[in-house]
């Protein structure tokens, strides 16, 4: 697909975004958080929802979670300029409490669309509501488990192109407590890097 549709489309998404009330989120967002970075990037990087730092601004993974996700990437050698990041809900859910599934069913549909429009090589997963929506998504919903089973694995799914892989990793969030979990995340990044030219 050129650049100017897939601009284009991606525009589309974030038009519904900002006028989508189908749960009750929007009512306390100040800012939904649409997506941010390559579109066209072979890295795609799906979080969970937006943090108190996101709703203000708009923009995934810039609270604390963020400046670990960027030195993971950073450790690699990958720009957070080349990925996209996206998350599987838009809207903060209130005092960060996990995302419900009426809300997953309700939100998950925009991120469909520009996964399938940026076209990735890989999805990383990022947590246990992110890993287990991607794999049920690409048919792999046997293969999930509680994200301290599946970490660093990567998954090969029955897709058209047949050259997606998809990678499940902790939350970076849980590095921000939890200092041996960054060394966690660090290996398991490593990952990447094959998959980063």
């Amino acid at each position: 697909m050129d650049k100017t549709k897939i601009e284009k489309q991606l525009k589309k998404i974030k038009d519904d975004v900002l006028k989508c009330q189908k749960c009750s989120l929007y009512q306390t967002r100040k800012f939904p958080v649409i997506g941010q970075g390559n579109h066209q990037a072979k890295i795609v990087f799906i979080g969970e929802a937006p943090g108190a730092s996101e709703n203000l601004t708009g923009v995934p993974f810039c609270g604390a979670a963020g400046k670990i996700l960027d030195e993971l990437l950073e450790s690699v050698g990958i720009k957070r300029e080349d990925v996209y990041i996206a998350n599987i809900l838009k809207c903060r859910p209130p005092g960060n409490r996990n995302p419900e599934k009426k809300e997953i069913e309700a939100c998950t549909p925009y991120l469909e669309k520009q996964i399938e429009i940026i076209n990735p090589k890989v999805i990383c997963a990022l947590g246990n509501f992110s890993t287990g929506f991607i794999l049920e998504k690409y048919g792999l919903k046997d293969q999930i488990q509680g994200i301290s089973k599946i970490h660093g694995n990567i998954f090969d799914p029955v897709n058209e192109s047949g050259s997606l892989k998809i990678i499940s990793f902790y939350h970076p969030a849980a590095a921000a407590y939890n200092s041996n979990m960054k060394e966690i995340l660090k290996k398991d990044f490593e990952i990447l890097k094959e998959f980063k030219d």
